[in-house]
C-alpha cells in the first residue's frame, strides 16, 4: 500500500552521482530531431545510470555544432570526430564513462 504523496519510484531513481548528458546541436541546421532520437536511445539504454539528458540548441553563426558532453566533458564533437556518431558508437562512449561493465548486447564492441 502506498500512502498519498509517496512515490514507488524511489528505488528506480538514478544514483546521486549519476551522469548528466548534454547534447548541443545546431538549431539552424534543423538537427533537433536527430538530437531527440539520440536522447531517446540514451534514455532507453542508460535510464537507470544517468541523472538526465539535456538538449541544448545552439544559435551561433556559422553553425554546424553537434556535441555530446557527459558531466561537462566532451565525448563527441561533429567537427573534431568527422560527422555524427552512430547510435552504437555513442552508446559505447557513454557506457565507457557511466557504466563500464554494462553489456550493450549485439552492438557492443571493445572500445579503442
Amino acid at each position: 500500500i502506498v500512502a498519498v504523496g509517496e512515490s514507488t519510484l524511489a528505488d528506480d531513481a538514478p544514483k546521486p552521482e549519476a551522469a548528466a548528458i548534454r547534447i548541443e546541436y545546431c538549431n539552424g541546421c534543423r538537427w533537433m530531431l536527430r538530437s531527440t532520437y539520440f536522447a531517446q536511445e540514451i534514455l532507453s539504454t542508460f535510464g537507470d545510470s544517468i541523472a538526465e539528458v539535456g538538449l541544448a540548441p545552439q544559435f551561433a553563426k556559422p553553425g554546424g555544432d553537434f556535441r555530446v558532453k557527459i558531466n561537462g566533458d566532451l565525448v563527441w564533437d561533429r567537427e573534431r570526430d568527422g560527422g555524427f556518431p552512430t547510435v552504437p558508437q555513442l552508446k559505447q562512449l557513454i557506457r565507457d564513462v557511466v557504466d563500464p561493465d554494462r553489456d550493450l548486447g549485439h552492438s557492443d564492441t571493445a572500445s579503442a
